[in-house]
């Protein structure tokens, strides 16, 4: 699987920041790269597919305990952490962006469907919207063929990195089978001679 560096991981997060020339210039237009950020941070913290990002709904983000309850393939539920940095845009976003987004120009509010993450015209941000957004801001962060599996992968190659367990990493990916979660040992292979050099008697 592709993997970004975390030097990249950071300036493709960064990317939809204040000053930015895809800022909306007029001050009446919803500050739409808060949202942008926030699903950048909510995607790499928690390792999220892009169809998972579009069906979370308000009540399944605890902002106290720092925790997202995702539905995944098969409609499996598993609830992941969240990262301070991803709860500080998360923040952000419902409170800045999002109520603007509910009612753009004005207007009753939309179908939202209780979704979290909307898009200008007030529906739920689909797949194929979180696809573009992510490939828009890596274009910024001059980073080639970036996807939103990239962010996935990333995750989990970051976590074992890190020296998390296997079976950790499983659970947060919502695996249903680890051989599956296994691929990222193949990626991260400085981390697996590290651990090899670290206990085995005759390195």
């Amino acid at each position: 699987p592709d993997v970004l560096s975390p030097r990249q991981m950071k300036a493709l997060v960064e990317a939809p920041a204040p000053g930015d020339t895809d800022k909306p210039s007029s001050s009446d237009a919803p500050p739409i790269w808060i949202r942008d950020r926030a699903v950048l941070e909510l995607m790499y913290a928690s390792g999220l597919r892009a169809s998972e990002v579009g069906s979370i709904g308000l009540s399944d983000y605890d902002d106290v305990a720092g925790s997202i309850r995702v539905r995944g393939k098969g409609s499996k539920e598993r609830v992941v952490p969240v990262g301070r940095p991803a709860q500080h845009w998360m923040a952000r976003y419902l409170k800045e962006c999002r109520p603007r987004l509910e009612a753009p120009d004005g207007s009753p509010r939309l179908a939202d469907k209780g979704r979290i993450f909307l898009t200008t015209r007030g529906t739920p941000l689909d797949r194929l919207g979180v696809w573009r957004m992510v490939k828009r801001w890596a274009a910024v962060a001059g980073i080639a063929h970036a996807h939103p599996h990239t962010l996935r992968h990333s995750f989990a190659t970051h976590l074992l990195g890190g020296g998390a367990d296997l079976r950790v990493v499983q659970d947060l990916l919502g695996h249903a089978d680890i051989a599956t979660t296994q691929i990222y040992t193949h990626v991260d292979k400085s981390r697996l001679k590290s651990v090899h050099h670290s206990f085995h008697p005759r390195p």
